[in-house]
């Protein structure tokens, strides 16, 4: 489940750097709370065996960066041969001219004081962009960069990981050096200077990870600077066999061995690894790898065009739409197509933008467009998809052509998730649970690290019968999520019959006190500087009302862009409601938290009375 705080307004010393959090605003973003872009002349394209690049600078940078990033990528490959290393989402990089044009595409960070980055990284289920500058990249400012995709690989490949090896991992790789014949893994992070400035913490207490630490940032940033030291050290340290012992945690703990019992196992007593962790952060010099640089990676081969100016500005409207949000990115969406009107991408960014503000009917005219032009365009067949009549239709041909569909959206992109989730949800519908649970697996597989998959499958299991196995996903993730995600596995361990449970380790919702929690259907939603959420509850309207901000977690096998609003597509959802009673008897309660739940359909036919009428192919 995706987590968010809901606001009226951003506040003064948030960034919003991100979609997710432009996205959550109830008043929502226009083009004058950001600069708008004026797109000079077309951008270069450069593409790589693996990346894309795009730039207002020159093809020789643009290729140099592009190399960086097949290299980074090639050191996760050698390093890592079972790794999976495409993602779902699509990796476009931005290669910033100068100052200049980063401000224009990140302009929120320069409206802050302090120093301003020379990369950056925006994840998103959908795309992910990075931001980088030509004038600076040469020059030490890449490590945030390369700290974020390492993350991105991890989470990839992880089914879950606590936070001091997922920020020590990503902080290791931050810093790999690239010279003409050697790749060097492991050199100091500059956090290392943090390290020198006060006792380190516990082994132990920095597995429960930051929050603890939470009042205190100078504690906050040794938490992260000993993450990274104990990674290096559970790498190179002494009998560490250069990391293979690390490696033994890494597999116990994505088998589902609690990871305090996993590193004392692979490890040792707690205590030993205290005095060694300490010993060893006090050398003056430290060990990294070397690796033959043997990838044979051609920068000149890098194929090079220019854009067109109407892809220029879908592009970077692509990319505000992502980062920024809709109101931004439309003036550009507008004017791509009035300079191409047959622009598929266009089209694309328009729906995107038509489908936020909820005016579904014009969005989906737009991705029917956009996947005529540009039937490479598989996150417009998707949306058209789901916002088309089949998609909900109980009728056997609709239903057939709905699994048709997204067949096609995985011939494209095989690595797409979401359409997984829905396939596995149709077969739900069908009743054929065994391939309900064959997809949904899929779906995990390819992305381990969403909590909300793994509880899709515990949903399926239960329907199958297998109340103990349903209970073994709800507690793996109640054990390693927090928040929504905890609560929602928590209620999948209650609807589990007792006798089928565990013995043991009977999870507990996480509430605050004084916050009473309801569930009910969306009935509708009020947004505006006084917010009003209204659901049914046995068949009784519950009103409930906020001022302000509160967090909201949309489920992770929502179709939709989790990163979307409450103020459209909730309608007829499940909304778990966290609030403060009311002494006013006009409205229920003051909202605390909302989760916006996706519950499993009922089966519309028997699998016999399908089989009859199926023309799958």
């Amino acid at each position: 489940m995706e987590v968010f705080r809901l606001h009226t307004k951003c506040d003064k010393d948030e960034l919003c750097m991100s979609r997710r959090l432009a996205g959550l605003l109830i008043g929502l973003l226009t083009i004058s709370a950001v600069e708008a872009i004026a797109v000079e002349k077309p951008w270069v394209e450069v593409n790589s065996p693996h990346f894309r690049v795009l730039t207002d600078g020159t093809p020789a940078d643009a290729r140099h960066v592009a190399g960086e990033f097949e290299q980074l990528r090639y050191v996760f490959a050698s390093q890592f041969p079972n790794f999976r290393l495409e993602s779902g989402a699509p990796l476009t990089v931005f290669a910033a001219r100068d100052e200049g044009t980063a401000k224009l595409l990140e302009p929120h960070i320069w409206q802050t004081k302090g120093p301003k980055p020379a990369g950056i990284f925006h994840h998103s289920r959908e795309k992910q962009y990075v931001m980088v500058r030509l004038d600076t990249w040469g020059q030490g400012a890449h490590e945030v960069v390369y700290h974020e995709f390492a993350h991105s690989i991890l989470h990839l490949n992880s089914h879950w990981l606590p936070t001091w090896l997922d920020e020590g991992m990503a902080e290791f790789f931050a810093y790999t050096r690239f010279e003409q014949h050697d790749i060097y893994v492991g050199a100091p992070s500059e956090r290392y200077r943090t390290l020198l400035g006060g006792p380190l913490f516990p082994v132990e207490d920095l597995l429960a990870g930051p929050a603890q630490y939470s009042h205190d940032e100078r504690k906050v940033q040794m938490f992260y600077a000993e993450s990274w030291a104990l990674v290096h050290f559970l790498t190179f340290g002494p009998s560490m066999e250069n990391g293979k012992r690390l490696n033994q945690f890494y597999q116990a703990i994505q088998q589902g061995t609690e990871q305090k019992k996993a590193f004392q196992q692979v490890f040792g007593d707690f205590k030993a690894i205290d005095k060694q962790l300490d010993e060893y952060t006090r050398k003056f010099t430290h060990t990294a790898f070397r690796i033959p640089d043997s990838a044979k990676i051609e920068e000149k081969g890098f194929a090079v065009r220019t854009l067109t100016m109407a892809e220029t500005e879908a592009e970077i409207a692509g990319y505000y739409f992502s980062v920024h949000g809709p109101g931004p990115a439309r003036p550009l969406v507008d004017q791509a197509l009035k300079d191409d009107p047959k622009l598929g991408l266009a089209h694309e960014e328009k729906g995107f933008v038509l489908f936020f503000f909820g005016d579904d009917s014009a969005a989906a005219s737009e991705f029917s467009q956009a996947f005529a032009l540009d039937n490479t365009l598989y996150l417009s067949l998707f949306f058209k998809t789901m916002l088309s009549p089949i998609a909900t239709s109980d009728t056997p041909a609709d239903q057939n052509a709905f699994y048709a569909a997204l067949l096609q959206v995985l011939r494209l992109n095989l690595q797409f998730a979401p359409a997984y989730v829905q396939l596995a949800r149709l077969d739900v519908r069908e009743g054929k649970l065994a391939d309900a649970l064959g997809v949904s697996r899929k779906a995990e597989q390819l992305e381990p690290s969403r909590a909300g998959y793994h509880i899709l499958t515990g949903q399926i299991l239960l329907r199958m019968g297998k109340g103990r196995d349903a209970a073994d996903f709800a507690k793996y993730v109640a054990d390693r999520w927090p928040g929504a995600d905890h609560n929602e596995a928590v209620e999948l361990w209650n609807n589990v019959p007792a006798e089928q449970r565990p013995a043991d380790g009977q999870p507990e919702e996480m509430t605050s006190k004084n916050i009473q929690t309801v569930s009910g259907t969306v009935r509708s939603v009020r947004c505006g500087e006084n917010f009003e959420l209204v659901i049914n509850r046995d068949g009784h309207p519950l009103t409930f009302h906020r001022k302000g901000g509160f967090p909201i977690g949309f489920a992770d096998t929502l179709w939709y862009r989790g990163d979307s609003n409450l103020c459209h597509h909730c309608e007829g959802t499940r909304a778990v409601v966290h609030y403060h009673a009311s002494t006013d008897a006009s409205y229920t309660g003051d909202l605390a938290e909302v989760d916006i739940r996706d519950d499993l359909p009922s089966p519309t036919m028997k699998p016999a009375e399908k089989n009859a009428s199926s023309t799958k192919p």
